[in-house]
């Protein structure tokens, strides 16, 4: 968690200094696409927790 918010840190810095807007909208929809994978990550990390602690699944 610490790398990936460092990493946004860092994507957040190159965008306030970056003057070319390629680049921006490139760092942009990096640091969504970031967003959206941690998003993603947590649903899943859930439905994986969900389905160990199923009583439904214990017998198998």
């Amino acid at each position: 968690m610490e790398d990936k918010q460092w990493l946004m840190n860092q994507l957040e810095k190159l965008f306030e200094e970056s003057r070319d807007y390629k680049q921006k909208a490139l760092l942009q929809a990096t640091k969504e696409l970031l967003q959206e994978q941690e998003k993603r990550r947590e649903q899943l990390q859930g439905e994986l927790d969900g389905t160990l602690w199923s009583p439904g699944n214990w017998n198998k």
